[in-house]
């Protein structure tokens, strides 16, 4: 297993605890040196906050672990290609990397919608990989929307 599905998986526990909150299960974590240093799920629900996503919690963790605003040296680590506001924010924390699992045709602006992390018009570029454990991913996600739809029908 490659370091990059290992830190994936654990992304992707984090995704379930969002899910065990009823929240949209995404989960992040932020790994530097070989080290998690922040963890994240989606808790926009519970937090009723528009910017509680599982990036950005975990993103404004590793800021407070390294002392700094700046994320020299850190991985992001994403169950799901990040929407427009999170992107911004890794551009702005300077973010070297980002790996996601499944991409998001709907929302994705790391390459599916737009892609902020790479716009010459902004002032630094992330380095992308997608599709790691994306078929996990996707499938943590379908269990949730298929869930909503039973119980709404």
């Amino acid at each position: 297993m490659s370091d990059d599905e290992r830190y994936m998986r654990e992304a992707l526990q984090e995704a379930l605890r969002a899910l065990d909150k009823g929240e949209v299960p995404v989960g992040a974590v932020a790994v530097r040196d070989g080290v998690i240093i922040a963890r994240g799920h989606n808790l926009r629900e519970t937090r009723r906050d528009p910017t509680a996503h599982a990036e950005m919690i975990a993103l404004q963790q590793a800021s407070r672990v390294l002392g700094g605003w700046r994320l020299v040296g850190v991985t992001l680590y994403c169950t799901l290609e990040p929407c427009a506001m999170c992107a911004a924010a890794m551009v702005q924390a300077r973010l070297p990397r980002l790996v996601y699992g499944a991409p998001d045709p709907k929302a994705g602006a790391a390459g599916s919608v737009l892609n902020l992390t790479a716009s010459p018009l902004l002032n630094h570029r992330v380095e992308v990989i997608g599709g790691v454990l994306a078929e996990e991913a996707a499938a943590i996600l379908a269990r949730f929307f298929a869930s909503l739809r039973t119980t709404t029908e």
